[in-house]
């Protein structure tokens, strides 16, 4: 890992976090807007990862760095750099359309997802942690895999895509703590409340997606053979 693996981190999950909150802020907090809001998060994802996917791999999303680290992708070091990078995108994402977008933004609470009216911790966690399952495994089958089909970010965020319009009006759909965590510290009080939960859920789910499928799925890497 070396500053470059970082600096494409910071601007690939900036631009996930403005385009997202921005999206959000231009469609309101209606369910009308829940479309536009997924495609905008799903777009974003397929242009920067396949942007920075030769950098850094393109992970912007804590969830899937601790995943691969876990699975003895992503050394430690590495992990560490890359959800600082991840966490400071994203804040700086939430500084940034809030100043382009003031009232807009402030009118959606920054774009922070959190829990509906009805929605309780457990049920979070469980949408969370099984969306950010199906995204990381998503990212283990067509990015990380050496069999993988090499399609850049498109089903990756296609996969975000997919978790927004299931759990998007109730838990905000974050599937990525730094997600939730940048526009949280901007917007404080209950959002940031409730940072550890958009935490332990993908957190959680990418653990599982990484570890089942690097332990089941995925093939060792051939042996070289030894010439005598």
């Amino acid at each position: 890992m070396d500053g470059k693996s970082f600096v494409a981190e910071f601007v690939g999950t900036f631009t996930l976090v403005f385009v997202g909150v921005g999206a959000i802020a231009m469609a309101g907090d209606g369910s009308a807007g829940l479309l536009a809001v997924a495609l905008a998060h799903g777009l974003a994802l397929v242009v920067m990862i396949s942007a920075v996917a030769a950098v850094s791999g393109g992970h912007l999303n804590p969830a899937v760095s601790f995943g691969l680290w876990l699975a003895g992708k992503l050394p430690l070091g590495g992990l560490i750099g890359y959800v600082i990078a991840q966490v400071l995108g994203a804040l700086a994402a939430t500084a940034m359309i809030l100043a382009a977008l003031p009232e807009q933004v402030r009118a959606v609470s920054l774009g922070s997802p959190a829990l509906a009216p009805g929605v309780g911790v457990g049920s979070a966690i469980v949408l969370e942690a099984v969306l950010t399952f199906f995204l990381v495994f998503t990212v283990y089958g067509t990015a990380v895999d050496r069999r993988a089909p090499r399609v850049g970010g498109l089903f990756i965020g296609l996969s975000v895509t997919m978790g927004i319009l299931v759990a998007g009006p109730a838990t905000g759909a974050a599937l990525n703590p730094a997600r939730h965590l940048g526009p949280a510290l901007v917007a404080g009080g209950e959002f940031l409340a409730q940072a550890w939960l958009y935490w332990v859920g993908p957190l959680l789910g990418g653990a599982l997606a990484a570890l089942l499928y690097s332990r089941v799925l995925e093939e060792p890497e051939p042996t070289a053979r030894v010439l005598n």
